[in-house]
């Protein structure tokens, strides 16, 4: 009898311990299951990180324009820009020196005929062939040359501030566009335009319209 209770109580036994040693095992998994788990996902944060690259720098691309116009453009990855600022550039000497040459052309037959010499003849040929030389012709002559002279004057001086000014939005330009490379614009920003009908307070009609609407 007392045999077969020891029998019994070391089976018991033996069967406590191994349902707890299945317990055991079975946390020990359960843990390790969660720590591969949870290693990703700081992989994936990281991940999530932005990365711009390359920045341009403001000062640097001030110093590459006014260098060499265009160049601080092409420094910033704007390489659309540079061929405006070149084909700015050449039209405006294009203009400076087609002005200028019609500009010496009429100062020199200005000259000619306002200096009172008449060994200085330069202006007669303007004077078309068989015109008569009389004295209101001349004079009317005179100041046709000099209406001209100041026209290409003008305009020779207005493309040198041309010139000047497209130097300094050049050197803007590359400035702003520098600063503003990696500014963020929300995709969420958008304008909606959509038809609207009101009521008129004054004859208390019907009103067609428009509404806007800008969401950002």
């Amino acid at each position: 009898m007392k045999k077969s209770l020891y029998i019994t109580l070391a089976l018991l036994s033996f069967c406590i311990h191994f349902s707890y040693a299945n317990d055991s095992l079975q946390i020990q998994a359960d843990t390790s299951t969660v720590s591969v788990v949870s290693a990703p996902t700081t992989t994936s944060n990281a991940t999530m990180t932005p990365d711009y690259g390359f920045k341009p720098s403001p000062q640097r691309a001030m110093l590459y324009s006014a260098i060499l116009p265009g160049a601080g453009q092409i420094y910033n990855k704007k390489y659309w820009k540079a061929p405006i600022v070149w084909g700015g550039f050449a039209a405006l000497i294009y203009a400076i020196n087609w002005n200028n040459d019609y500009y010496q052309e009429y100062k020199k037959a200005y000259i000619s005929k306002a200096d009172g010499d008449e060994t200085t003849n330069y202006y007669e040929k303007y004077i078309p062939e068989g015109t008569e030389k009389t004295e209101t012709y001349l004079s009317w002559l005179e100041d046709a040359l000099l209406s001209k002279e100041q026209y290409y004057r003008r305009y020779r001086d207005l493309s040198i501030i041309g010139i000047i000014a497209l130097y300094g939005a050049n050197i803007l330009d590359a400035y702003v566009d520098a600063q503003l490379f990696d500014y963020d614009i929300s995709p969420k920003l958008s304008l909606r335009v959509e038809p609207t009908i009101g009521t008129s307070l004054a004859n208390n009609e019907s009103t067609f319209g428009l509404r806007c609407q800008l969401n950002f």
